[in-house]
């Protein structure tokens, strides 16, 4: 009861700072997984950053009010457990395609947001958030035209009947494509076809891959095509 009628405005204030601090740096970044309706978006970075800031603080609580402990046991504790959540925004979906790990180190890096802004090292806070969320807009962007245009790619392809690989081939051979690898695949259930692969090709040189993939739809008994 003492240590409460003790509060100084001061300590109101810079707590409150602390926290509003957090809930705008995770703000900032959930909205681009909100967006894109990731499994963890808006309000799920607000709180993860909002943790990690009040567990520093409580910790730096501690090491004052009773001068003992380690400044930066709980904070560690932060940085570890944090993995429980960003393991389950990271799903395997169908063809064996994992989706979900820029969401999952989005919500790490947001905890380490969290951790600064409650040991007062509001410049790295700052400086981490517009960073993290220069790489999750502008350059999500340039990351999908980086891949959409290299010598190497993965499609999934639905075929009538197994002999249509012969086909591909041929037109692999035809226009200098190497076929690298030919993995049979279990067909989507919601189609009619009956064999499906995933084929990796190695292109003889950089190229985009929409009209490959045009060309491949086009080939006598492919029903479906698509990139990795």
């Amino acid at each position: 009861m003492n240590d409460f009628m003790n509060i100084q405005w001061q300590d109101i204030l810079d707590a409150f700072i602390k926290m509003a601090m957090a809930l705008f740096c995770g703000g900032v970044l959930g909205i681009e997984r909100g967006r894109k309706k990731r499994p963890a978006g808006f309000r799920t970075y607000m709180l993860v950053c909002l943790g990690a800031t009040l567990v520093m603080m409580t910790n730096d609580y501690i090491c004052q009010i009773y001068g003992t402990g380690d400044v930066a046991r709980m904070g560690a504790q932060v940085v570890n457990g944090i993995g429980f959540l960003g393991a389950g925004t990271i799903i395997t979906t169908g063809h064996n395609r994992v989706k979900g790990l820029t969401t999952a180190a989005g919500l790490w890096a947001s905890a380490c947001i969290g951790l600064a802004i409650g040991s007062s090292y509001y410049v790295g806070a700052l400086m981490g958030t517009f960073m993290i969320f220069i790489i999750m807009v502008v350059l999500h962007s340039f990351d999908r035209r980086l891949l959409s245009s290299t010598k190497v790619v993965v499609l999934y392809v639905e075929m009538k009947k197994m002999s249509v690989i012969r086909r591909l081939n041929a037109f692999a051979k035809e226009h200098n494509i190497i076929v690298d690898d030919v993995e049979m695949e279990t067909p989507d259930p919601t189609r009619s076809s009956r064999v499906a692969a995933l084929v990796s090709l190695r292109l003889p040189k950089k190229s985009a891959h929409a009209e490959l993939i045009d060309q491949i739809n086009a080939i006598e008994g492919v029903h479906y095509a698509e990139e990795m």
